[in-house]
């Protein structure tokens, strides 16, 4: 599992053209009909999800401490972070917990954890990276962690105020569900008019409704996983679909993965080649991705997570050169 994972993840770093730069602070995320730019350059959006990032002692030791973790990503390729305001739910998930959460029940800031993401994002942008806040998660609401609505309105006009001074930041509403997006989209958008918006409207192969996805800047799908077939010749099309119809960015938000079959993991085997497929594809497509490692999934003292909880990197990439001979090396602007 933790050679399918790496494979994948080490993968970027062969594909991806390297991040920018180191950058003085105040980086601006914009879109420009389907593509991305930082600074008004093109921007390869290319992600992986570190849900437990706010959370994570390891990566929050200190500020030098982080940068190291993340210029290590960088040289993968990884230059934006998709982390978790909501880390609460119940799943027994790495560093997850009732306190994990940037919200208290009534709506108002848990500030501690506000100003650890914003740590976060102010160390990311000073090395031309960008962040994408999920508010909300869907297993916290299957859980029964819930705001009201008024809690939630007032939770999402707080943090975004909070947030007004980062341009290197994204919001997305939800990760996999679409309840009152367009509310939570209004309330963002009266805040800071310029943010980014985005959101995961439901589990793999969901792709949205005509109002949302019309109604967001970019749109971050879950695509379609191992249960329906090929997911490396079943995706793409889905993001092709999507860039003709609404004409912006799309973002594979959780392409396949490998790994624990729980949480909509894969049922048989995964393969290295299968995903580098997948990616390679929605890249053929002038789309983007984030990609979704399971090892926060399976909890501290399980084979996929090592001791600090931050997803493995590891030096050597020898073991999927054989997949790459025929693969380009990096991706159009």
């Amino acid at each position: 599992m933790r050679i399918a994972a790496s494979c994948c993840l080490l993968t970027l770093g062969l594909l991806v053209a390297v991040l920018p730069p180191a950058a003085a602070q105040g980086n601006e995320l914009t879109i420009q009909g389907t593509r991305f730019l930082l600074n008004n350059e093109p921007f390869p959006f290319t992600g992986i999800s570190f849900f437990n990032a706010i959370y994570n002692p390891a990566f929050n030791k200190s500020s030098a401490d982080r940068k190291k973790w993340l210029e290590k990503f960088g040289r993968y390729g990884i230059n934006v972070l998709r982390v978790w305001g909501q880390w609460d739910n119940k799943n027994g998930f790495v560093d997850s917990g009732p306190n994990s959460t940037l919200y208290h029940p009534d709506g108002s800031l848990r500030m501690e954890h506000v100003n650890r993401l914003k740590e976060i994002i102010r160390d990311a942008d000073a090395l031309g990276m960008v962040i994408e806040v999920a508010l909300f998660s869907q297993e916290s609401y299957h859980n029964d962690i819930r705001l009201t609505p008024a809690a939630s309105d007032q939770a999402v006009a707080a943090i975004t105020k909070e947030l007004l001074p980062y341009r290197n930041v994204v919001i997305q509403i939800w990760n996999e569900l679409s309840d009152r997006v367009l509310d939570h989209v209004k309330t963002v958008k009266s805040v800071d008019a310029k943010r980014l918006v985005t959101n995961s409207p439901g589990v793999a192969g969901i792709l949205g409704d005509r109002v949302q996805n019309e109604t967001l800047d970019f749109l971050t799908p879950h695509t379609s996983r191992q249960s329906v077939g090929n997911h490396w010749e079943i995706a793409p099309h889905e993001i092709a679909y999507l860039l003709k119809r609404y004409q912006k960015p799309v973002v594979d938000d959780e392409p396949a993965r490998n790994g624990t079959p729980k949480f909509g993991g894969p049922k048989d085997a995964a393969y290295p080649h299968e995903h580098i497929l997948h990616i390679y594809q929605v890249w053929q497509q002038n789309a983007y991705f984030v990609y979704h490692h399971d090892m926060f999934q399976t909890g501290y003292n399980t084979p996929a997570i090592p001791p600090s909880g931050i997803l493995p990197i590891p030096n050597s990439i020898r073991i999927i050169k054989q997949y790459l001979n025929s693969f380009h090396t990096g991706r159009g602007t």
